[in-house]
């Protein structure tokens, strides 16, 4: 079975220096460095697409572009990558958004997969009208995912649900194909809504015995409802030549965390209702010290990002093997990122798909295909 990757579009600006955001926590200065124009992402987009990554996950929020809008734009620019819409149920109906998704697949020839974000931060939920609490809105999801997902089907849709009502509801022009739908979460309620309705259950990248257990209790939730949905996980990458590369790039972005800036982004991440924003903070308790997690798993990013906090370090061959490590408890697509995006989309696709190419476990999704790969940029002349 060939492995899938995905790369990540900086929507919240980019930077040598980690950029912080999300979850409550604000953008940092660094995302400055390089605004996410449309140019610029149009860049990584093409570098991911080049390089082999299948799709491109864009994030939601007010931190952050508006998901749909940007990778509209930046589809135009790009021939197959697909875009890892990241949308919240509420926000608009769901006949809408069948309708916004059966519109998207038509104009870009069926790129679109759907990453459903519930909205962990009421206060960040309210800012935009929505006042239901966390549990409420994993119940609106589920009406929501049902609803859309029998509009995809061709069916007229009626629903007096306890959060959402729709009456002869119906598209009169179908997705092809019908998007994929991702969702990502850790509460009881997040992980029934996955077991009934999602395609993919996304994890963040938490070390390998507590993302096991995560991906039994939704493989047991599934199971019950007849499904039997896959598993991806959302992790940052700092691969290089040798470790000792890697490990001094990581100290780096260690070295540029300004102590003011860690303490105000923790204190703001403490307050989080979210479960996988509170896993995510216990891997490292707020300290710099005993970082490295698990083997060549290091939770520095979270001190000073919210959401994903954790980073494959290591060389080419190590990031494999931590690689292979996951994918032997279920975990078949890889949603990564890298600072620089553009430069450390390079150093994943120059170095550790090679290694999995050779190895028999991935494909450019061009050769996959039977269409010709157009050759790489040399990349070492940018490389820093």
């Amino acid at each position: 079975m060939s492995l899938t990757f995905h790369w990540f579009l900086p929507t919240n600006g980019d930077s040598r220096h980690v950029v912080g955001g999300g979850h409550g926590a604000a953008v940092t200065a660094s995302g400055r460095d390089r605004p996410p124009t449309v140019g610029y992402l149009g860049q990584i987009a093409r570098a991911a697409e080049q390089l082999g990554f299948v799709g491109a996950l864009t994030p939601t929020g007010a931190w952050c572009e508006d998901a749909w809008l940007t990778t509209a734009m930046i589809s135009q620019h790009t021939e197959r990558l697909r875009f890892l819409v990241a949308f919240r149920p509420g926000f608009v109906s769901p006949t809408l958004a069948a309708q916004m998704a059966s519109t998207y697949q038509r104009h870009t020839g069926g790129r679109l997969l759907l990453n459903i974000v519930t909205g962990g931060e009421s206060a960040e939920q309210r800012a935009y009208g929505d006042f239901l609490d966390k549990d409420a809105r994993y119940a609106r999801t589920g009406e929501f995912l049902h609803v859309v997902r029998r509009l995809w089907n061709g069916e007229t849709v009626d629903l007096a649900g306890e959060r959402l009502s729709v009456a002869g509801a119906r598209l009169t022009r179908l997705p092809e194909p019908v998007p994929e739908v991702y969702f990502g979460g850790s509460s009881p309620a997040a992980l029934e809504v996955a077991a009934r309705h999602v395609d993919v259950y996304l994890t963040w990248g938490e070390p390998p015995a507590q993302v096991a257990e995560k991906i039994a209790r939704v493989r047991e939730l599934a199971a019950e409802h007849g499904r039997t949905p896959r598993f991806g996980i959302r992790l940052h990458v700092i691969n290089r030549d040798t470790a000792e590369e890697a490990w001094a790039e990581a100290r780096r972005l260690l070295d540029g965390f300004d102590p003011a800036t860690v303490a105000a982004v923790q204190e703001g991440l403490g307050h989080s209702e979210s479960e996988g924003q509170r896993r995510m903070l216990a891997l490292h308790g707020g300290s710099r010290d005993g970082l490295e997690i698990h083997p060549n798993l290091w939770a520095g990013i979270g001190l000073v990002r919210g959401g994903a906090g954790t980073a494959l370090v290591g060389s080419h061959e190590e990031v494999v093997e931590r690689i292979l490590e996951y994918h032997a408890l279920g975990i078949e697509e890889f949603v990564l990122s890298g600072y620089p995006h553009l430069e450390a989309a390079y150093w994943f696709g120059e170095g550790v798909l090679p290694i999995l190419e050779r190895r028999g476990l991935w494909r450019h999704p061009a050769r996959a295909d039977g269409e010709p790969v157009a050759p790489q940029a040399p990349f070492a002349a940018a490389r820093p």
